[in-house]
């Protein structure tokens, strides 16, 4: 009986698309990862642009599909999450396929006026602006809406918020709005309710009392987020009725209510023994829409999607060496990375993310369980067996087997984490960036004199500007 690496993944495991072995070693999306390795060496992040277009295609292609199916007569716009990356790299591969945004923050809007500025979008393009809104958010969105860019949507996140547009807004101009619907989270999580969105109730008493009296706003969207995802679990489905209800429910009160949003989520995979049927969600859900449309006897409405992770996630890589395998006691082994899982990958300790880990090379090598070590000096800097839901085997770095030392002319071990193009570089403040372009706040030096206990201060850093974090980006300024 063989106890090579490959036969064990061989044995285990179906092929799965994006990964292949020639020779003993990894190739993704086609690509030799120990060619990069030799040319750039490690730590490495990779990033496969072309993976992104066929995400978005194929998400098109399958709510087409479903459409035909279900003959849905209305239109479906993709819309990319900005702050699952903002790199310029992935806004331009993915806006080459004719779709729309969504924007998180006020730095947001910094990054749509340049991607107008180079045509990369137009006045016609879709921007839904999300979030819970400081005045600046508010005040830079109305803006883009003052110069004519018609398809701009501020999504209502609480009720005071219209009131700030009515300020901003020049007179004459008319703006289209959204609400958010605050869904009920999954009964696991901490709280009931999100903390963004407007509640249930409290929807078309606003719209009534307040939107509707006054005509230079029109509702044209309601939106839903799952914090958890699309997935085929009865939770998911059952919001999913509600908000419905909810759609229709309002559209007799407000005839010009034409779109709902059902925001992102659609799974990607974070293990080979991942088994989405994209299809099928797609299906189901477009065929749930039409069905309470019909039955409630209201128009049914374009629909929109806001998909980040699923649009990103699967083409990103990052790929470090094992630099030394240590015994710490008679039953673990430790391989050495040559990086932080922790300020790399931080989904990994913040809330014990999985990823697809294999190795690049070595697979015809006899594997053992390891527990992987980041080269932080933390004790939550790990990678181990308990997030990886099985026994966690890798390659051993003899090719004689786990009880040879590793010799100084060997190849070293190369490891790869995959599908983690989305979120992990903003998570991890890749140069200076933040989660949804939140900008590093004012750092202030307090001093007392010690003879007078005066107090001084003094301006350590200024709050990060728009500017700096364009150009961290890759964007032309």
């Amino acid at each position: 009986m063989t106890n090579r690496y490959i036969d064990l993944i061989e044995q285990t495991f179906d092929p799965a698309e994006g990964f292949k072995v020639i020779d003993g070693c990894l190739y993704f999306h086609d690509v030799s990862l120990k060619a990069l390795i030799d040319q750039y060496g490690t730590p490495l992040r990779i990033t496969y642009l072309p993976k992104i277009s066929s995400q978005i295609q194929k998400a098109k292609r399958l709510f087409q599909l479903a459409f035909e199916k279900h003959q849905y007569d209305k239109q479906y716009r993709y819309c990319f999450c900005t702050k699952s990356s903002h790199f310029s790299f992935v806004l331009e591969e993915a806006l080459k396929n004719n779709i729309h945004i969504e924007t998180s923050s006020n730095y947001d809007i910094d990054l749509v006026y340049n991607l107008y500025q180079h045509g990369k979008i137009n006045k016609d393009t879709f921007i839904i602006c999300n979030g819970f809104k400081p005045r600046e958010y508010i005040r830079r969105i109305s803006g883009l809406i003052n110069e004519g860019h018609r398809n701009v949507i501020p999504v209502i996140d609480n009720m005071e918020e219209l009131h700030f547009y009515t300020k901003y807004l020049q007179p004459e101009v008319e703006c289209k709005i959204g609400i958010r619907v605050a869904a009920e989270e999954e009964p696991t999580f901490e709280f009931y309710t999100s903390r963004l969105g407007v509640r249930y109730k409290d929807i078309i008493p606003f719209y009534e009392n307040v939107v509707k009296k006054n005509n230079r706003f029109q509702l044209k969207m309601l939106h839903f987020f799952i914090n958890t995802g699309i997935k085929d679990e009865t939770y998911y489905w059952n919001e999913l009725v509600k908000l419905l209800q909810m759609y229709c429910d309002l559209k007799k009160v407000c005839p010009e209510l034409t779109m709902l949003n059902i925001g992102g989520g659609l799974p990607i995979r974070y293990a080979f023994d991942s088994n989405i049927d994209y299809e099928y969600l797609i299906s189901e859900i477009v065929y749930q829409i039409k069905e309470t449309c019909q039955r409630e006897g209201v128009d049914t409405p374009d629909i929109f999607t806001e998909f980040g992770n699923f649009t990103v996630g699967e083409s990103g890589a990052i790929v470090f060496s094992v630099l030394a395998e240590k015994h710490q006691n008679d039953r673990e082994s430790w391989y050495m990375l040559d990086g932080s899982l922790m300020t790399t990958l931080p989904d990994i300790y913040g809330i014990k993310q999985r990823f697809i880990l294999l190795p690049v090379n070595k697979w015809k090598n006899p594997y053992q369980t390891v527990t992987i070590g980041g080269l932080s000096c933390d004790g939550n800097d790990f990678y181990s067996s308990k997030l990886h839901r099985n026994n966690l085997y890798l390659p051993c770095l003899n090719a004689g087997g786990k009880d040879l030392p590793m010799q100084d002319d060997d190849e070293k071990l190369y490891l790869g984490f995959f599908h983690v193009g989305a979120y992990q570089e903003s998570l991890s403040g890749y140069g200076g960036i933040k989660h949804c372009l939140l900008p590093s706040p004012k750092h202030v030096l307090v001093q007392r004199n010690p003879e007078t206990g005066e107090i001084s201060t003094q301006l350590f850093a200024p709050e990060q500007n728009a500017a700096s974090m364009l150009n961290i980006l890759g964007y032309e300024m």
